[in-house]
């Protein structure tokens, strides 16, 4: 069974730590599963992967995407819930944009993982 304490055999890297962590508690569980789920729909990820290249807004997804711009707000609102995704207005328009690197790590670990072999 692992050591569940966080002693120097837990400190050699990042995701030690991660590991060597307690079992978070119900209400921070619950969060993490609903965060995942936002990861779950490819459109959503699309809109991630847009705004990887810079802050765009809703016509600009919509159009590099080929999707309605009710399409684009619908999932857009999903991402903002979920912290993922931050807006801006500029003039009459919502800009919007990552809301912080962890977006981009979390895609990363995600690709690395499925193209394990």
């Amino acid at each position: 069974m692992p050591d569940t304490n966080t002693d120097s055999k837990c400190k050699d890297t990042e995701i030690r730590v991660v590991q060597c962590r307690k079992v978070p508690d119900e209400d921070e569980l619950y969060d993490l599963a609903e965060l995942f789920k936002v990861f779950g729909d490819s459109t959503r990820i699309r809109i991630l992967f847009a705004l990887f290249e810079g802050d765009k807004c809703v016509y600009d997804l919509a159009d590099e995407l080929s999707m309605t711009q009710s399409a684009i707000s619908h999932q857009l609102r999903i991402l903002k819930n979920a912290k993922l995704v931050s807006s801006r207005r500029d003039g009459r328009q919502m800009i919007y944009y990552l809301a912080d690197d962890h977006v981009r790590t979390i895609i990363a670990v995600g690709l690395e993982h499925i193209e394990e072999e």
